[in-house]
């Protein structure tokens, strides 16, 4: 029996929305922790107590209505989908050279490939085709194989999010990224002083079980996603300064650690974009 793997990369949409009630739970119990049971009683304590709490729930909620609407738009925001029956547009010395081919027209896949000059001179960009979509790709679109569709400038796609990073929404997923390691680092730091007294309140049963759980458990969680986090930000951030997506990052360490002797010898030569087929894995 052959198994599809663009069948079962496509089930990934399901973790997908699991992950959406894992961000809300993990949200919630951060709220409940650092909010209710931690930072609010103090409100009443008076004095700088008071004023340093009142800061930190101000700040919390800032933060977390900034998540939430980063989250938000990069779930909801259509991250840039080919048109249908895109064609690239055709220059005026294809037009002058008596081309046959007209812009109402619909252009065939074997139309979809890269031209060489006769003279010798500067070769012409690829212009591909996906077999997947039945359409024209644009410069720098993949194909995703668990939205089944091509994405306009496609950086990956994301489970926590149920939809891909690309050209319309990679602003937003950035700022999701920068808003979460924000909060999870002020919620590691805020409840420090929690967690470092967590084992002698333990011993001592000067808190509730319950209250010393739930502070031990959002303060490891929050570590967790923030040290991870700081990793994808600079990731992101090299990323976005050399103007590279993460789908071809791979392919640009590749050209640049072993294409040098061969374009010495082959200076017209053009390296193929090996996830640009259509039939890539996801």
């Amino acid at each position: 029996m052959k198994i599809n793997l663009f069948r079962l990369c496509s089930g990934l949409k399901v973790i997908g929305y699991f992950m959406i009630l894992l961000v809300a739970a993990i949200i919630s119990v951060s709220y409940y922790t650092v909010v209710v049971v931690t930072w609010a009683p103090k409100l009443l304590h008076g004095g700088v107590h008071s004023f340093l709490a009142f800061f930190i729930i101000v700040m919390f909620h800032i933060l977390l209505v900034m998540l939430l609407w980063s989250y938000f738009m990069v779930v909801f925001k259509d991250p840039g989908s080919v048109p249908e029956n895109w064609k690239p547009l055709i220059d005026e010395e294809n037009l002058e050279a008596g081309s046959s081919l007209t812009l109402s027209e619909n252009i065939e896949p074997k139309v979809f490939t890269s031209t060489q000059p006769s003279d010798g001179g500067e070769r012409r960009p690829q212009v591909r085709y996906c077999s997947r979509c039945q359409n024209g790709k644009p410069p720098r679109c993949h194909h995703c194989s668990v939205c089944q569709r091509c994405v306009l400038k496609m950086d990956h796609h994301c489970v926590w999010v149920v939809n891909c990073v690309g050209a319309r929404n990679y602003k937003f997923f950035l700022l999701f990224l920068l808003y979460t390691f924000l909060e999870t680092t002020m919620d590691t730091l805020v409840l420090l002083p929690n967690f470092v007294d967590f084992f002698s309140d333990a011993k001592d049963h000067s808190e509730s079980p319950g209250h010393l759980a739930v502070i031990f458990l959002t303060f490891v969680l929050n570590l967790a996603f923030a040290l991870s986090l700081l990793c994808f930000v600079v990731m992101h951030g090299s990323l976005l300064s050399s103007n590279t997506t993460t789908v071809e990052q791979p392919i640009n360490c590749y050209t640049d650690c072993f294409s040098a002797p061969f374009l010495a010898r082959h200076p017209n030569y053009v390296y193929p974009n090996f996830l640009d087929t259509g039939k890539k894995p996801c």
